[in-house]
C-alpha cells in the first residue's frame, strides 16, 4: 500500500490549526458574537476575519480525514471488528476525558460567571452527581456535564458506525458506480458540485437545527459534518483524483481567496449600507449570495488544502511519525490546559502583547509535558488518550493505513 504522509501531515496540522483557534477565541470580540468559557480583557475585533477563515473549514476538514479512516481500515477488518476498533478508539477517551480532563472547563467558566463557589474539590462532588446547577453556569449545564470539546469524538463515533451500516450498499454495484462517479471529477465541477449539497444544508436547516454539539437536535451540523465524512471515505487515496486535487492546487487556492474576499466585502458592505430599506427580493438575494459564497470558499479551501498537501507533504518528515502519536492526547488536553491556564493569567493583566503569548507558550508546554511524561510512558493512560497500549517505536516508513487508524 502507498504511504501517504501528507494525509497525516495534515491531521496534525489541522489539530494545530484547532489549538490556535481556541486560543483566539479567548480574545476575538465582540463577545457577544463571539461567545467562549472565558474571555480576556483584551479583546480585538479585527481577530474576527482571520478566525472565520479558518472556522468555515477546519472542523470539516477533520471529518473528512476521519473518513478516510474508514476507508483503510475496511482493507484489514471485518465490519464488527472496525465497528468495535473504532467504539474503542474514540469512546474510552471521551468518557475518561469528561471524567477527568473536562471538569476544569466548566469550573473555570461557572467560577467567572459567579454562578459557581470557588473550590474545585467540592465543585466535583458536585459535578459528579449531575448538579443540579443555576442556568448559565456553564456551557452544558442544563445537563449536570459537558463534553464541551470532545463533541467530536461522539460525533465522529455514530457517522462510524452509521458508514458500516451502510458499507454492504456502497460495496454493492450500484454503491461502487456512485463512488466511480466522485473518483471522475475533474477540473471546476471536482470544486463546485461537492459544495452544493453543503450549502443546500445551509439553506433547509441552519435556521431551525442552530448547531448546539449536544448530539441531539443538531441535525444542520450531522448533515454537513456526516457528508464531509462521507465524502472522505469516497475519495479514499484513488490516485486519479488526488492528482487532480494537487494539478489544481492554484486554481483551488484563487477559488478559496476570491470567495473568502468577496463574502467579507459584502459583509462589511451590508453592515455599513444597513439594509433594512432594502426591498426584501434584493435583500434575500444579497444574503443568498453571500452564503453561497460560504460554501464554495468551503469546500474550494479544503480542495487547496488537500493538492497542495498532496503536492508537497507526502514525504516521510523525521517530525511526523512522533506528531502522529501525540496529536490525540494533545486535542483532549489542550482546551482544559488552556483554561487552567487562563483561569490564573488573566487575571495579572499582562498586555495584549504577553498575555497571549504566555497563554500559547503554557498550552504547548503543557500538552507536551503530559503527553510525553505521562500519557506515552504510562501504558494504562495510553488508551485513555487513544494510543496503543504498547509503546512502539515509530517507525517513519509505516504505511497510511496504519498511521490514519487513530484519526
Amino acid at each position: 500500500m502507498n504511504r501517504r504522509h501528507d494525509i497525516d501531515a495534515l491531521r496534525v496540522l489541522a489539530f494545530g490549526l484547532l489549538i490556535l483557534y481556541h486560543l483566539g477565541m479567548l480574545y476575538v470580540g465582540p463577545v457577544s458574537d463571539w461567545t467562549f468559557h472565558l474571555k480576556s480583557s483584551h479583546i480585538s475585533e479585527w481577530l474576527q476575519y482571520p478566525m472565520l477563515a479558518s472556522n468555515f473549514w477546519r472542523m470539516d476538514l477533520l471529518f473528512l480525514i476521519s473518513g478516510m479512516a474508514v476507508h483503510f481500515l475496511r482493507g484489514r477488518l471485518t465490519l464488527p471488528a472496525l465497528a468495535w476498533k473504532r467504539t474503542a478508539r474514540l469512546m474510552l477517551p471521551l468518557l475518561f476525558g469528561m471524567a477527568v480532563v473536562v471538569p476544569i472547563q466548566p469550573y473555570v467558566q461557572g467560577v467567572a460567571n459567579g454562578l459557581v463557589q470557588p473550590g474545585f474539590g467540592h465543585f466535583l462532588l458536585r459535578y459528579y452527581t449531575g448538579g443540579p446547577w443555576p442556568a448559565g453556569a456553564f456551557d452544558g449545564w442544563q445537563f449536570g456535564v459537558t463534553w464541551n470539546h470532545l463533541w467530536y469524538l461522539p460525533y465522529v463515533w455514530i457517522y462510524t458506525l452509521a458508514l458500516i451500516a451502510l458499507l454492504p450498499a456502497l460495496e454493492s454495484p450500484w454503491g461502487q458506480r456512485a463512488i466511480a462517479a466522485v473518483h471522475r471529477l475533474r477540473g471546476w465541477p471536482l470544486l463546485l458540485l461537492p459544495a452544493l449539497p453543503l450549502f443546500a444544508y445551509n439553506l433547509l436547516l441552519a435556521a431551525r437545527f442552530p448547531q448546539n454539539h449536544a448530539l441531539f437536535h443538531d441535525w444542520y451540523a450531522h448533515a454537513g459534518y456526516a457528508t464531509m465524512f462521507l465524502y472522505g471515505y469516497a475519495i479514499g487515496t484513488h490516485p486519479g483524483l488526488w492528482q487532480e486535487l494537487a494539478r489544481l492546487r492554484h486554481r483551488s487556492l484563487g477559488m478559496a481567496l476570491f470567495c473568502f474576499g468577496t463574502f467579507v466585502v459584502m459583509d462589511r458592505l451590508g453592515d455599513v449600507l444597513g439594509m433594512s430599506g432594502w426591498p426584501a427580493s434584493v435583500h434575500a438575494a444579497y444574503y443568498l449570495c453571500e452564503r453561497a459564497l460560504r460554501f464554495f470558499y468551503m469546500w474550494s479551501a479544503i480542495a487547496a488544502v488537500l493538492g497542495w498537501g498532496h503536492q508537497y507533504l507526502n514525504r516521510p518528515f523525521r517530525w511526523l511519525p512522533y506528531a502522529r502519536e501525540a496529536v490525540f492526547p494533545w486535542y483532549i488536553l489542550h482546551q482544559s490546559v488552556m483554561l487552567a491556564f487562563a483561569y490564573w493569567l488573566i487575571p495579572l493583566k499582562l498586555g495584549p502583547v504577553l498575555e497571549p503569548s504566555l497563554m500559547l507558550l503554557g498550552t504547548v508546554v503543557g500538552c507536551a509535558v503530559l503527553h510525553e511524561f505521562v500519557i506515552r510512558r504510562t501504558r494504562r493512560l495510553r488508551p485513555l488518550f487513544g494510543l496503543d497500549t504498547v509503546l512502539r517505536k515509530a517507525r517513519v516508513g509505516s504505511t497510511f493505513a496504519g498511521q490514519i487508524q487513530q484519526a
